[in-house]
């Protein structure tokens, strides 16, 4: 066997080892997790519950619904938990390919990741959610009970999550890209006016078909790219002031 095949299999195998830790500690975390998971579904249910009309309710259709939803909650939250263990895991992985000064500043860029992934969520809680079942319960017609299955709920959230999670994520993509020097700070401000209209199509595909929760999405995303421009331009500037190389020729 050649040198190139026991590297490649040694990777393979570093990598399942990797995925089986995630696992365990996934799994872990739900064990304790899932003797409240009705409590925790209701706390993610309480911004819907919150809007619901006096006597209003959410419905299961489904036979295992009450047990299943409340147990991908479980699971759900317990992935979060532990979140920063599973980045540090991938960089685990990826850390001896990278360049001392490629680990200096992923380190820092992957710990932002994880704490602007869960401001995303928290936005998305905490102010997108209560505006717009707001919005959605009092545009109800009247005699129309407004009630929502708990899988469709939970699936909604999820998406609300992903969607705003990664949207929080804008500044570190920008800075990863200036950095390794796919684009430069100046043409990524000659985009502003593309990325505007890409963040409220974006908000326009992922949201639900109203323009208040478009712009919840789409302004935080053009307001953290530009935040992202300024990070970038900080950060790329003391580079190459160092003699480093610059990541693209202005």
């Amino acid at each position: 066997m050649s040198d190139g095949q026991e590297t490649f299999l040694s990777h393979l195998v570093e990598l399942r080892d990797r995925l089986i830790r995630v696992l365990i500690a996934v799994g872990v975390a739900f064990l304790p997790l899932a003797f409240f998971a009705r409590e925790l579904y209701s706390l993610l249910a309480a911004p819907l519950l919150a809007t619901l009309p006096a006597g209003g309710q959410m419905i299961a259709t489904d036979v295992v619904g009450v047990f299943l939803v409340p147990m991908k909650v479980a699971l759900m939250s317990a992935f979060l938990i532990v979140l920063p263990y599973v980045l540090y895991q991938i960089w685990a992985f990826v850390a001896p390919g990278l360049y001392a000064h490629e680990k200096k500043l992923a380190m820092p860029l992957l710990a932002a990741s994880v704490i602007l992934f869960f401001i995303g969520m928290a936005f998305a809680y905490f102010a997108f959610f209560p505006m717009v079942f707001g919005f959605m319960s009092k545009f109800a017609p009247e005699g129309v009970a407004w009630m929502t299955d708990i899988e469709k709920y939970f699936s909604f959230v999820l998406t609300m999550f992903m969607a705003f999670g990664i949207t929080f994520e804008v500044p570190i993509i920008v800075i990863v890209l200036v950095k390794i020097g796919v684009v430069n700070v100046a043409k990524l401000r000659e985009w502003r006016p593309y990325v505007i209209v890409g963040a409220f199509v974006v908000g326009a595909v992922f949201t639900p078909p109203d323009v208040i929760s478009q712009f919840m999405l789409a302004v935080p995303m053009w307001l953290l790219y530009e935040l992202g421009i300024v990070l970038a331009n900080i950060i790329v500037r003391p580079a190459e002031s160092a003699g480093e190389t610059p990541a693209l020729p202005e």
